[in-house]
């Protein structure tokens, strides 16, 4: 049975190579993924109940795994990202999925930054993150090898975990 993903793109470009990259990465899991383009839900983030960002919080609590998105900038995620991912409930807003936290950047300088700045959030709000988060170089995120050597080392958690909360729930988290 195909593991779903829903893959959360932070970039305020869309079609961005983080959404690339994201897309790569669920590919290389094997996952049936819908993207969610952050930048195209609009101002309706800048607040609370906004009907098209309850749609877009619930579509990605359907799915099993979730894969955070997003350039770094100035060591960071994006605003556009945290915006987004204040609207989910703390604890327990992505409560039994899977988290992955990808980042790209344009140097080695943060490399850290996917686990020690997107991964606490994505566990904040109930995720399970049973493997080290990814940073990709923008320049060469297609070709470095990256993917395939974190995909070879942690594929197998990341699979066997989701099985094991599909297996606990009865399918998707929500």
């Amino acid at each position: 049975m195909t593991i779903t993903a829903a893959i959360i793109v932070g970039n305020p470009k869309t079609k961005s190579r983080t959404r690339r990259a994201a897309e790569l990465l669920a590919a290389a899991l094997g996952a049936e993924a819908s993207v969610l383009e952050v930048a195209e839900l609009g101002p309706g983030l800048l607040g609370f109940g906004s009907p098209g960002v309850a749609e877009a919080v619930a579509h990605v609590q359907t799915a099993e795994l979730v894969i955070a998105a997003s350039p770094t900038y100035k060591g960071t995620y994006t605003g556009l990202l945290k915006l987004f991912l204040d609207q989910f409930e703390t604890a327990t807003g992505l409560a039994g999925q899977v988290g992955i936290p990808l980042m790209l950047g344009g140097g080695p300088a943060h490399a850290l930054a996917p686990e020690l700045i997107l991964k606490p959030v994505l566990v904040e709000l109930g995720a399970i993150c049973p493997a080290q988060g990814l940073y990709q170089l923008d320049s060469r995120y297609t070709d470095d090898g990256t993917r395939e050597r974190w995909i070879e080392r942690w594929g197998p958690t990341i699979l066997a975990t989701a099985a094991q909360r599909r297996a606990t729930t009865g399918g998707a988290s929500q």
